[in-house]
């Protein structure tokens, strides 16, 4: 199955997209940039420079912690969001299901994880 980049177009805001400037999409620091970059299509190889610079992305947005909570809300299991990668989310979606509280901090359910 090979990966097809606009498969994805439709969950990344773009600047030309009304509904992206809604919400904490609307302040997003991807918002104009390519989806590509945010789902690199893999984990070797060139796909991990594209999630580390789409990660860099991430550490300079103003919503990366509003971000995280839409992918673990929705069980995003494609691309970066929020700062984390497919793999980086996978425990941290275990435990904010576990979490009894929606409005649960994801920074603090990461703290969790981790240990």
């Amino acid at each position: 199955m090979s990966h097809d980049p606009t498969r994805w177009r439709h969950l990344s805001p773009t600047a030309d997209d009304p509904l992206s400037q809604r919400g904490w999409q609307g302040e997003a620091a991807c918002r104009t940039l390519p989806p590509e970059l945010f789902f690199p299509g893999g984990r070797t190889g060139p796909a991990v420079e594209l999630a580390e610079a789409a990660k860099a992305v991430c550490a300079r947005c103003p919503v990366t912690e509003a971000c995280l909570h839409y992918a673990l809300d929705t069980n995003q299991e494609y691309g970066v969001w929020g700062g984390t990668t497919e793999d980086e989310r996978r425990p941290l979606r275990a435990a904010y299901r576990r979490r009894s509280d929606p409005g649960a901090d994801p920074s603090e359910i990461a703290r969790g994880a981790a240990s």
